[in-house]
């Protein structure tokens, strides 16, 4: 294994968090595993990976299959702490997986943008996703 970082907020049940785990592990990295629907982010982790990641609070909630709408948090009018709130107090809401590297930190949907934050040169040989899409050819270069 190398000697390089990674945390993964993940969810077991995802085919997303999945593919993403398994891209990590293909690199021959052993990432902390943070599944955060038992372990939720602090507010302050949350909206720290939310900024790094480049997304608005809004960008990085997740409505399917939440309670998003049952809270109105389609609301406009709410601000980045009331959706932050919501986030934590019901985890769901948190989209998935943030991925924390050295190289930076990544909304991972799709599960190939994890591909940015990871040595290009760990990976050696082809990758496909659980849907049988392939992302990486048999050098382990990334597929357009």
């Amino acid at each position: 294994m190398r000697d390089f970082p990674v945390t993964i907020y993940h969810n077991p049940d995802c085919g997303t968090s999945r593919n993403t785990l398994a891209l990590i592990r293909h690199a021959g990295l052993e990432p902390v595993v943070i599944e955060y629907l038992q372990a939720p982010p602090t507010r302050e982790q949350l909206a720290t990976m939310i900024a790094a990641a480049g997304l608005t609070v809004r960008e990085a909630i997740r409505e399917k299959g939440t309670p998003y709408a049952e809270l109105g948090l389609d609301n406009p009018d709410l601000a980045d702490a009331q959706l932050l709130d919501a986030m934590l107090k019901h985890p769901i809401l948190i989209n998935r997986p943030f991925v924390v590297t050295p190289m930076g930190t990544r909304l991972a949907r799709p599960s190939e943008l994890v591909l940015d934050i990871v040595p290009a040169d760990a990976f050696t040989r082809g990758f496909v996703k659980e849907d049988g899409e392939r992302v990486l050819d048999d050098q382990g270069r990334r597929i357009a």
